[in-house]
């Protein structure tokens, strides 16, 4: 980086005690400030997209907007703005544009890694109950991994698991060892207590995604006695700080009606969540459950009712598939994120068990320029119906090719399985969606009958 590229970034971060004394007449300016750093050359549309926010006052972005200055520790703020708004989407951004040309591979944004399979839960359809704690990746690979990321513009990094709170201590370490990173950590949220709340507060770089599946008898039947109630006391911890949380959610064909209820929304609201992140169920694994698969019409439901919700309620939500619109089709493999198990093997995604290197034996960018995630990139978008994003759930013959052809290998240790038998548990499902999506799906003007929030558009620029 050049003197003029470190004077900018250092204007923008003590910009952030600007925006705090009047954030809707600040951040406007502040916008300009990182349009400049970017010389225009990319992040315009989610630039843009903020900057709308503030053309209505009144709206509910708006009013979101502020209530993080007002629910929110003021020194998380500036942390969350300096690591996850400057480190990781502007200069970040940047660079792993920059890295992605000169090496002609994907670069993420953010990177979801296991640090254990370990988990305090034998919850029903977990695999991690069978792992158990037989898998760890060590504070060295976990630091590795993230000086290996932020070499190429990574800046934010993700917990999975298991459980990740199972290695809190280390977590917090990590926190510690990369004050220039966000972190986030989805959890069932059973293991923040008092002492590990105050250490997030202390840290002020880590924020929890806490498993919220509807409310306590449905919670309670697949987690066990007791649950819910210890979900409820975690956030009741993390609210008490002014700590940010979120909720992370899965829908299923038993429980979506729930889950895109508007009574749910207004609890989490309650509950202090400032975002929801939600995810469908997915048939992975030979002991998969093909009947929790939503159907297409549950499907375009949650759709619907998430960008309705979008325009009410005061809760930033995130559909990992429903969302492809925003981001231009499917963002794993290294185009926005990848996923790292607690073997560490490198995944294309959370949900895609295929890999062809490992952490132990590869660098990261080995990984990037190897054939799985260059498969990947080749195929990015898999449709150019980017409400059919996914190359499993939407478009199985594209993950039977790059499986195939790349020579990626199950990275199931228990009981691995063939692409063919895991792409066929979506064939019907995928015939499905297409079917009903052509009828509101346009090429050149995006989803043109539940074309509702664009507020959240560009999140992925690259």
């Amino acid at each position: 980086m050049g003197i003029e590229d470190k004077l900018k970034v250092l204007g923008l971060k003590k910009a952030y005690d600007f925006l705090a004394k009047d954030p809707v007449k600040n951040t406007p300016k502040v916008i300009n400030m990182a349009k400049e750093f970017t010389g225009g050359k990319f992040m315009n549309g989610h630039l843009s997209a903020i900057e709308n926010i503030f053309n209505e006052p009144n709206g509910n972005w708006n009013k979101f907007f502020l209530s993080l200055f007002e629910d929110i520790d003021e020194g998380q703020m500036k942390v969350a703005f300096n690591n996850w708004a400057i480190n990781a989407s502007v200069m970040g951004l940047k660079k792993q544009k920059e890295m992605s040309q000169k090496h002609n591979c994907n670069v993420p944004w953010a990177i979801l890694m296991d640090p254990t399979s370990a988990c305090n839960l034998k919850c029903i359809g977990c695999w991690a109950s069978e792992y158990g704690n037989k898998l760890n990746m060590d504070l060295e690979t976990l630091d590795s991994i993230i000086t290996q990321g932020k070499e190429l513009g990574t800046y934010f990094y993700i917990y999975s698991g298991g459980e990740p709170l199972v290695r809190k201590k280390d977590i917090i370490t990590l926190c510690e060892m990369h004050s220039d990173c966000m972190f986030l950590s989805f959890t069932n949220g059973l293991l923040i207590d008092e002492e590990f709340a105050d250490e997030m507060l202390r840290v002020k770089n880590f924020v929890p995604a806490i498993s919220v599946e509807g409310y306590e008898e449905a919670t309670d039947s697949r987690r066990g006695a007791g649950t819910f109630q210890g979900i409820m006391r975690a956030m009741k911890l993390l609210k008490e700080r002014k700590l940010l949380f979120g909720i992370s959610s899965c829908y299923t064909s038993k429980n979506c009606e729930v889950i895109g209820s508007e009574e749910y929304f207004d609890s989490m609201i309650e509950w202090g969540a400032k975002f929801l992140w939600l995810f469908t169920y997915m048939p992975v694994g030979n002991d998969a459950v093909p009947e929790l698969m939503v159907s297409a019409e549950q499907r375009r439901f949650m759709l619907e009712k998430i960008r309705d919700f979008r325009q009410t309620k005061p809760l930033f939500t995130l559909d990992f598939w429903n969302d492809g619109e925003f981001v231009k089709g499917c963002i794993a493999g290294g185009k926005s994120y990848l996923h790292i198990n607690a073997n560490g093997d490198i995944e294309p995604c959370a949900f895609i068990h295929y890999a062809d290197r490992n952490i132990k034996t590869s660098t990261l960018l080995e990984a990037y320029k190897a054939p799985l995630f260059q498969a990947y990139r080749a195929g990015q978008p898999f449709n150019e119906n980017h409400l059919r994003p996914c190359p499993l759930l939407d478009n199985p013959d594209k993950l039977r090719k790059i499986v195939k052809n790349s020579g990626a290998r199950s990275t199931d240790m228990i009981s691995p399985e063939n692409v063919d038998d895991l792409a066929g548990k979506c064939d019907d499902a995928a015939a499905k969606w297409a079917e009903m999506t052509e009828k509101f799906w346009d090429a050149e003007k995006g989803c043109t009958d539940m074309d509702r929030c664009r507020a959240c558009a560009g999140c992925m620029d690259k």
